[in-house]
């Protein structure tokens, strides 16, 4: 496993093959092991960089760190790093804050972003109203409180691949201890930068997932202007992991799509 000296800590990732990259962001249920299904499948045509977010696998925060408040600036460094200028991003639930909030920074160094079962943190009313909704249902929900391993699969993923299920758990269960930063989570993009963002962009959701349900990506996904959605039959709020087929297939498509397209000149400006 590789490392650098980003933002004052020690972020390890890893490479994959050579071409185009294409960044994979990991959820706060996993780390770099979580593409395991995908890293073999993209990097014969891309070059492939997974990494673990700051305080996450092993990239330990520093005490009182800055945690998720510096995913951004955690990315630019790793990517000035590894001297790649533009990038596509491929973003599973945590890790579209830190891929959402990259492109609405950074909109010429991203060639196409994948959103997969989430929002990004956006800070958009139509957003943050599903999301309390959800919210209300979910309270009276026993199941909710339960361990994020397991609910971020579907249930009847659990049933049908229980192998596959504990590894999830396991992965999950390999990152340290988390905490909240100092003064809390910073609020995400506001409303009209997802709004202004002129970067293709694809959401994923599953139809069973129970953390962000399709009504909220779906409102996520009116937020940017030309962006697609796809649902995903039979798979909670870890479609990359219980479909990778479907997920490998769909997010090559859409990649190949743009670069045959040609990424539009941006116009969101930066934060």
């Amino acid at each position: 496993m590789s490392s650098a000296q980003i933002n004052g800590i020690d972020l390890h990732y890893q490479s994959y093959g050579e071409g185009d990259a294409i960044v994979f962001a990991h959820g706060a249920g996993g780390n770099l092991l979580s593409w395991w299904q995908q890293i073999p499948f993209f990097s014969q045509r891309y070059r492939c960089v997974t990494f673990d977010h700051r305080g996450f696998g092993h990239s330990y925060d520093v005490p009182d760190g800055p945690g998720a408040n510096s995913f951004v600036d955690d990315l630019r460094g790793l990517l000035d790093h590894l001297g790649i200028e533009s990038a596509h991003l491929v973003a599973q639930s945590m890790g579209g804050r830190t891929m959402l909030g990259f492109a609405v920074a950074y909109p010429r160094r991203v060639k196409s972003l994948v959103m997969a079962d989430t929002v990004g943190g956006m800070n958009v009313p139509e957003v943050l109203e599903q999301q309390r909704i959800w919210a209300e249902k979910q309270a009276s929900n026993p199941a909710a409180s339960g361990d994020i391993g397991y609910r971020a699969v579907a249930p009847l993923f659990v049933q049908r691949n229980p192998n596959l299920a504990n590894l999830y758990l396991q992965v999950s269960r390999t990152n340290p201890p988390r905490h909240t930063p100092p003064g809390g989570m910073v609020a995400g993009p506001s409303a009209d930068q997802p709004a202004n963002l002129n970067v293709p962009t694809l959401f994923f959701v599953g139809e069973d997932d129970q953390i962000s349900p399709p009504q909220v990506i779906e409102a996520g996904a009116r937020a940017i202007p030309g962006s697609r959605l796809l649902r995903v039959p039979e798979a909670g709020h870890s479609v990359y992991f219980e479909k990778p087929d479907i997920f490998n297939f769909e997010v090559l498509r859409f990649i190949e799509s743009a670069v045959a397209a040609g990424t539009p000149e941006p116009v969101a400006a930066a934060v």
